[in-house]
């Protein structure tokens, strides 16, 4: 039913993958492309553990070229343990990138990097030719990032921030339906799982993504929008900006900005992310 995760891959290249001023909570893309790589993942997926550990670990030895991103997949649920992380949206996207390298098999924990399916990124070797052949291109977008974190709502569990975004984007003339995505995510969740296959473990979960909003097209620049986090999931996130080629899924440029100290007001106002 799922592929075992065997070997720990850690492949890390280079510096940090954007410039980004805290003071200013601002990110610019930097002049080489940022490998997306993003983890299909579950819960209830008993052979996830050791790829979430995997991508945990990716920066541990050298600043990454790379943004990973943890997208938990609801359709194991049934198993007997419902994903406190899963999305639709994350299903949906995995069909959908899968379908555009060409095999259209969806699993976990299943890989892609820039877009592009790697099912061998447990070898080293492989997930690092995979990283620099993104790395080494010319972007094909470019990206100015800024956000703010602005009023709260609701109580306990039902307690929101909104996270006012603007975003300045190009893409190259040759990328085909560009558009933007956006994402925030976070790290060092830590999960008992009680039933289903992972039953009795207690997992970690870093690089979660928590909200998503998007695609958007470029035909209105400045891009401005507010994001829905849940209050909870606030604390040390990360905004992570993504350009595509909505016709391949080739990831164009990515860029993260941490949101630790994006207190301060300094966007014009935004319209309300659509739910």
């Amino acid at each position: 039913m799922h592929l075992l995760a065997s070997t720990i891959a850690l492949a890390a290249l280079g510096s940090a993958t954007a410039t980004a001023t805290a003071s200013q909570c601002r990110a610019v893309s930097p002049p080489y492309t940022v490998a997306l790589i993003e983890l299909y993942t579950s819960q209830g997926c008993s052979s996830c553990p050791p790829a979430d550990d995997w991508l945990s670990r990716l920066n541990m030895e050298a600043p990454l070229r790379g943004i990973p991103l943890a997208l938990h997949v609801g359709y194991w649920d049934y198993i007997g343990w419902k994903d406190p992380f899963a999305r639709r949206e994350f299903n949906d996207r995995q069909a959908w990138l899968s379908a555009r390298s060409g095999g259209g098999n969806v699993y976990t924990p299943q890989v892609f990097v820039g877009g592009s399916e790697l099912a061998d990124w447990r070898q080293r070797d492989r997930f690092g030719a995979a990283l620099k052949s993104v790395v080494t291109r010319t972007p094909q977008a470019n990206i100015e990032l800024q956000a703010h974190w602005i009023s709260a709502t609701g109580a306990g569990d039902q307690a929101q921030r909104r996270l006012a975004v603007q975003v300045q984007w190009s893409a190259d003339g040759a990328a085909r339906n560009p558009q933007l995505l956006l994402a925030v995510k976070r790290s060092g969740y830590v999960t008992d799982v009680q039933k289903g296959e992972n039953g009795g473990s207690r997992l970690r979960g870093d690089h979660v993504v928590r909200a998503w909003d998007g695609p958007f097209s470029p035909e209105h620049q400045p891009l401005t929008i507010e994001i829905p986090v849940a209050a909870a999931d606030t604390a040390e996130a990360t905004l992570v900006a993504i350009a595509q080629d909505g016709k391949s899924g080739a990831v164009l440029q990515a860029v993260e900005l941490p949101l630790a100290a994006c207190e301060a007001s300094g966007l014009p106002p935004a319209k309300t992310s659509p739910q």
